[in-house]
């Protein structure tokens, strides 16, 4: 049986099961573990599945985004060690994007009292938590108003985006795989193309629960973004693809952060 066959065969199974282990693939499929894994890693970069500890499972689609209440209690330690962590990664001076998104509210309050940034985001919560607290200069791009998640997205705000030269760009995801960062909105693809290009660093901050899920639209692959910073709970597997790609990964404790807070 050559690769694409074993491969449509593991696939098939698990459409059936959900998820299924490697030795139990080696004995169907008749062949060593060695080769099992070389299958799973290619279809893992083609995005269809998702190595787990002992097996794989079919990566997540998503049809939709959480509201910005929906994911507002989702990960809340997490995210908070992920944002003092890129907080600590700002220079003096420098010009940031903050994307829409709960990590990215985080990261606003811990960079709040800092008066020698410029902020620019697409994020209304974002944006007003500054206005209330924040001693940075501020800039929101505007654009179409997406109420669900509180932010501006499309081509207007994508066309803000692209006149700026960012230092820095802080990326959300609701998911990210072995290909990159993907999204149900086909409203976000311009405005985070748009940041990707106008930001020389450019950081993915997001907890591990996204990873695995994949949305509709492509949005960028690994060979753009510079670091990810996420949670210690990322799979093995995500961590190799990110080091095959040079990606810098940031792997926070927010056990410690909880303790230290503590």
């Amino acid at each position: 049986m050559i690769p694409v066959e074993r491969q449509q065969q593991i696939l098939h199974l698990l459409a059936e099961r959900g998820a299924v282990s490697i030795t139990e693939l080696t004995e169907r499929l008749q062949v060593s573990h060695m080769t099992i894994r070389r299958d799973i890693q290619k279809l893992e970069e083609q995005g269809r599945v998702l190595s787990v500890s002992g097996g794989v499972s079919l990566s997540l689609r998503i049809k939709s985004e959480p509201s910005h209440a929906a994911k507002r209690s989702l990960m809340q330690e997490a995210k908070l060690a992920i944002a003092r962590n890129a907080a600590a990664q700002v220079a003096q001076g420098s010009t940031i994007y903050l994307d829409a998104g709960t990590t990215s509210l985080e990261l606003a309050r811990e960079l709040a009292q800092r008066e020698d940034l410029m902020i620019v985001t697409n994020d209304f919560m974002v944006c007003a938590y500054l206005i209330e607290h924040g001693r940075c200069r501020l800039y929101h791009s505007g654009g179409q108003v997406i109420r669900e998640n509180q932010s501006c997205a499309g081509e207007a705000t994508a066309h803000f985006l692209r006149n700026l030269h960012l230092d820095m760009a802080f990326l959300s995801a609701s998911s990210w795989d072995a290909m990159g960062i993907s999204t149900p909105s086909e409203q976000k693809v311009p405005v985070k193309r748009a940041v990707v290009e106008a930001a020389a660093t450019r950081i993915l901050i997001c907890d591990s629960s996204k990873y695995g899920k994949v949305g509709t639209f492509n949005v960028v692959g690994w060979e753009v973004i510079d670091q990810v910073i996420t949670d210690g709970q990322l799979p093995e597997s995500a961590r190799e693809v990110l080091a095959q790609h040079g990606v810098k990964l940031t792997l926070v404790s927010w056990l410690a952060e909880q303790q230290a807070a503590g």
